[in-house]
């Protein structure tokens, strides 16, 4: 890119210059798939940035497709967007799909967009390739959440700080916790949470 525009002013079809790098990347390890694009948290804590104040994250960890059709396998989507509502970067790893999510949120950074265009695009679906609502509609929908008061994430980091005012809970099924469960938390299966809060 930097060649085309190096030679377009040689050739003298306009002042060109080169925009900069986002830093889109992906890599094969094994079986699992690693991508990320723009900027990270260590980045951001470099330059002065803090976390809920200047930035903010989220973390979801979608199906890859439709749970209900065969083969689905799960990805997890750390997405950075600034308190102006722009994405900032984002970081993936699973097995299926993750190349074309760090695609889509690359463009959006790309275009100086919102977590809220992330959450309104209208991506591909058919249950082999992806869900009704695509996962980076999920991030984007989760962010916008974030943003508008109407949840509050707790980094693993900050329950470790302030144990003594959370209460861990452990809301996955009975048969997606024979590997073991969270250590110190209360398992109430989310399909059961509603009848038991109390």
């Amino acid at each position: 890119k930097q060649g085309r525009d190096v030679a377009e002013n040689i050739l003298g079809l306009g002042e060109k210059a080169y925009g900069g790098t986002m830093g889109t990347s992906v890599a094969k390890i094994f079986d699992m798939t690693v991508a990320s694009v723009g900027l990270n948290e260590k980045t951001l804590k470099e330059n002065g940035k803090e976390y809920k104040k200047d930035y903010f994250i989220s973390v979801i960890h979608p199906e890859s497709y439709a749970g209900y059709y065969p083969g689905a396998t799960p990805m997890t989507i750390k997405l950075i967007f600034g308190a102006d509502r722009k994405v900032l970067g984002g970081q993936i790893v699973g097995y299926d799909g993750v190349d074309k999510r760090i695609d889509t949120i690359a463009t959006t950074i790309y275009f100086k967009g919102t977590v809220d265009d992330l959450s309104k695009l209208e991506l591909a679906y058919a249950p082999p390739y992806s869900s009704a609502k695509d996962p980076v509609n999920f991030a984007g929908f989760t962010a916008t959440n974030i943003l508008d008061g109407l949840s509050e994430p707790v980094t693993y980091g900050e329950y470790l700080k302030n144990k003594d005012k959370y209460t861990l809970l452990d809301v996955r099924e009975d048969n997606e916790i024979e590997g073991g469960m969270i250590p110190e938390s209360i398992h109430i299966p989310l399909k059961k949470l509603r009848t038991r809060l109390g």
